[in-house]
């Protein structure tokens, strides 16, 4: 009978990922309370407890491990707002925006971070910011019309209303005068808006029913 051989599990790599996130998580927590620029590699490697040649090892530089940061924040924004796929489309809509507001609401520092573009003028970070606009954008255009492949107008109107989201939001944040739920039926309605607008140029990109009748 011929002998089997023996699986060897990656152990090295499995370590090497799970301890890059939890680097990353601690980063998280770090950069929620203290600026970019108030703290150091020595700072992060102290209040981690860990080596600071561990921090090279995994992202080579402190802006490597602040990237790092703001990418796991924007997949947990992205996740946030693009659940409930198999929603109805108008549920699919109030559920993106929900969830957008969630993840702003509970993360105030890392959706600052992302909607902002980060340290100054930073093009690594401003094109995250972007990528994060057309996956709300393609979110938003399948609830509304079914698919994300959608005319330059219609990604315009879209992509007008996601930009005053951010504005609205970090507006929200800084100073909650509303209740999330009044929030996001707010901008839902303004959704509706837009969506009006967009039929009016483009009549190929009809508003759904819920938005002609005013959201």
């Amino acid at each position: 009978m011929p002998q089997q051989r023996a699986v060897v599990q990656p152990r090295g790599t499995e370590r090497s990922v799970a301890r890059r996130a939890e680097l990353i998580a601690i980063g998280r927590k770090l950069f929620a309370d203290t600026s970019y620029d108030a703290l150091s590699m020595d700072d992060i490697a102290r209040q981690a407890q860990v080596a600071k040649g561990l921090i090279y090892y995994y992202f080579r530089s402190k802006r490597g491990y602040y990237l790092a940061i703001i990418q796991e924040s924007v997949a947990d924004l992205v996740t946030s707002a693009a659940g409930g796929v198999r929603l109805p489309a108008v549920d699919r809509v109030h559920r993106t925006i929900d969830g957008y507001l969630r993840y702003a609401e509970h993360h105030q520092a890392a959706y600052r971070t992302i909607v902002s573009g980060g340290v100054g003028f930073d093009t690594e970070v401003h094109a995250i910011r972007d990528g994060v606009r057309e996956a709300i954008v393609a979110t938003i255009a399948e609830g509304a019309y079914g698919r994300a492949d959608i005319s330059p107008v219609t990604r315009m109107g879209l992509l007008s209303w996601v930009c005053s989201v951010e504005g609205a939001a970090l507006d929200w944040i800084g100073h909650p005068r509303l209740s999330r739920e009044t929030m996001c039926e707010l901008l839902v309605k303004t959704l509706g808006g837009a969506l009006r607008a967009i039929e009016e140029l483009d009549p190929a990109h009809p508003a759904p029913p819920p938005a002609r009748r005013g959201g």
